[in-house]
């Protein structure tokens, strides 16, 4: 075989949301760039990720919605029980990715950026082979994302499903059993239920969001209770019944059940339990990079133990949010241009699309305690909230976080329908330094869910207005 060479600047590997974002903008700053990726552009989060998800979960919600008018609605709509094409869903939530993926690699082009499709395998720091080609850089980016968790004793295979075969059913399961009450569990459990199936979740912790502070928590809880979905906290799952899948999901041990194993039945179960850096199978351990356990180390420049040598997104661990990724992406090729930049964001915004939507921004009340801050928070529900109300959606509040000497924001966060879409606000305040008086003092739009944030302010400085 011939092996064909080409060089470059800066190579890429990983076309996900870190890797093509680092690449578009490499493109943008003149920098010879080549993007290589095995699977499809946008990664995990365009296409087994972010964006199905939220089609599907946007799709669950209007179908449960047209369902709940074939009863008694206050807002006197009346109509028949509904029913779902799940492979037309599943259709228009491909069709969504499709055109987003294209969209990336047009701008890839757009920018001059050599992309090209295939397994990458490292032959040492400045060297990468995929296939017949050989590629030699200046700089290369590691930006390979992450994979799910499987369970050595129930690995993935058959009606044991990961997140991606969640997001791309053929067919509904009458019981979906879901392993693991993170996020990922939860959005796509509370999707299926809405759908129509049975859900039982199953959660070794106490409670379900285990990363979030109890407050934040109860109007989930409360609302997967109206939901029907069966939950089974502190117990942990031996694997699949003896006899197979027919037979349900093995060992749920109980808290209350003084460890007493029990059967769940169950047609499909979906593994939920985290996301791990994908590092095997690409040559990574030849550059024998610095490790922070299983993720690669990185300063604050994302520069590895390798000179030139550059990591991101979930490879390089938590959070493993797109966002971050991409925020990092684009600082690397503008370093690589020669401008001055470091990452150190003074927040970075994570959502759990559930219902209700959660939103966390900074510290809580109990990270600045825990950090030694003093500290005032307030809370705003969405109970007084008019807009809250004339969209059936008034659980929930925001709280602000601040210190108490000089008022200066450290934290937000939020629980309740669409307060995704609060975000910006919040992690904006943070990065600008802004106090309290700053946004209590700004005049929010009415009737808007935006006006429990400067509530919540207004409350901190003991004078909210409509609580």
């Amino acid at each position: 075989m011939t092996v064909k060479t080409e060089n470059t600047t800066l190579l890429v590997i990983g076309g996900g949301p870190g890797g093509y974002v680092a690449a578009i903008r490499a493109g943008q700053l003149g920098i010879p760039t080549v993007l290589v990726e095995g699977a499809d552009l946008g990664g995990t989060c365009l296409n087994i990720g972010c964006i199905p998800s939220k089609a599907l979960i946007h799709a669950a919600d209007a179908f449960h919605q047209a369902a709940s008018y074939a009863g008694a609605s206050p807002l006197g709509i009346r109509t028949g029980a509904p029913t779902i094409d799940v492979a037309q869903t599943v259709a228009w939530k491909d069709g969504i990715v499709k055109r987003l993926t294209g969209g990336v690699g047009a701008l890839l082009k757009k920018n001059g950026v050599k992309v090209v499709q295939g397994w990458a395998r490292i032959l040492d720091g400045k060297t990468v082979e995929v296939g017949d080609l050989r590629i030699r850089c200046e700089h290369l980016l590691l930006a390979t994302g992450s994979v799910p968790v499987e369970l050595p004793f129930m690995p993935f295979g058959g009606n044991v499903v990961s997140s991606t075969q969640a997001l791309a059913p053929e067919k509904l399961p009458a019981h979906l059993v879901v392993v693991g009450a993170g996020y990922i569990g939860l959005e796509l459990g509370i999707a299926y239920r809405k759908l129509g199936a049975r859900v039982t979740v199953v959660e070794a912790a106490g409670r379900v969001l285990p990363a979030c502070d109890d407050e934040l928590v109860k109007p989930v809880a409360a609302s997967l209770k109206r939901l029907g979905i069966d939950l089974h906290l502190e117990s942990s799952v031996l694997g699949l019944a003896k006899d197979g899948l027919s037979d349900g999901c093995r060992g749920i041990r109980m808290k209350n059940g003084g460890g007493e194993e029990a059967v769940l039945d169950a047609d499909r179960v979906l593994v939920a339990v985290g996301r791990r850096p994908r590092t095997e199978g690409y040559g990574l351990e030849s550059l024998l990079l610095d490790m922070n356990g299983r993720y690669v180390r990185i300063d604050n420049q994302c520069r590895t133990s390798m000179r030139n040598v550059w990591a991101i997104g979930d490879l390089t661990g938590e959070p493993m949010l797109a966002h971050r990724a991409m925020a990092q992406g684009e600082m690397v090729a503008e370093i690589i241009a020669g401008k001055r930049r470091h990452f150190t964001p003074s927040a970075i915004p994570a959502v759990c699309f559930t219902d209700p939507e959660v939103v966390v921004v900074g510290m809580t009340p109990q990270e600045a305690a825990a950090l030694g801050l003093d500290c005032i928070d307030a809370s705003f529900p969405f109970a007084a909230n008019g807009r809250a109300m004339t969209l059936e959606s008034t659980d929930g509040f925001v709280r602000v976080v601040a210190r108490k000497d000089n008022h200066v924001i450290v934290g937000w966060q939020a629980v309740g329908g669409a307060v995704s879409e609060l975000s910006t606000a919040f992690v904006q305040s943070i990065e600008m330094g802004a106090q309290l008086e700053d946004v209590a003092g700004t005049i929010h739009a009415h009737p808007t869910l935006g006006e429990a944030v400067q509530e919540a302010a207004l409350r901190a400085l003991g004078h909210a207005l409509h609580i």
